[in-house]
């Protein structure tokens, strides 16, 4: 299984949302992040998820390797092939809406490279030649954007 971003940039990030460096990140920090990237939720509902107050850096990857097997369907728990499926499906579109900034249903190379910069996953001596070559990689149509069907397929692919 590849993941869709590397230890390494998840330690980058954990590092980040870290401002004290006790080698924790609290709720808050990481509602920030979630914030950022366009995932609202209320803190009530993540100390629910989470059941606790803050998370190191092994706990960060259990809770990002979680969100990855439900939007590939490992998630285990009772819920019938067919819930789990239309869960996959706003999962994934709930990720290309944080891309598709204008709403436009495509994602252009600026899209990635703005929510990329957010993330601190975008190193500003890439070129923009970089961001189309990671769109042109899964652009099927050759439009030079993504559509959610592209998008979908790259985050299957990317996730097997």
């Amino acid at each position: 299984m590849s993941p869709i971003i590397s230890i390494n940039d998840l330690l980058r990030i954990f590092n980040k949302l870290d401002k004290n460096r006790d080698g924790l990140i609290c709720l808050h920090e990481l509602n920030w992040l979630l914030d950022t990237i366009g995932v609202e939720l209320t803190m009530e509902d993540l100390h629910s998820f989470l059941e606790k107050p803050s998370l190191d850096f092994n706990e960060f990857l259990f809770f990002y390797e979680s969100i990855s097997k439900q939007n590939k369907g490992e998630c285990k728990g009772g819920v019938s092939d067919v819930n789990a499926r239309e869960e996959d499906v706003d999962v994934v579109y709930m990720a290309f809406k944080v891309f598709d900034m204008n709403d436009d249903g495509f994602i252009s190379c600026e899209e990635l490279q703005l929510v990329l910069s957010r993330l601190e996953l975008w190193d500003v001596n890439t070129t923009d030649t970089d961001c189309k070559s990671m769109i042109r990689a899964y652009d099927t149509n050759l439009d030079g954007m993504l559509d959610f069907e592209e998008f979908k397929n790259m985050m299957s692919l990317r996730s097997s």
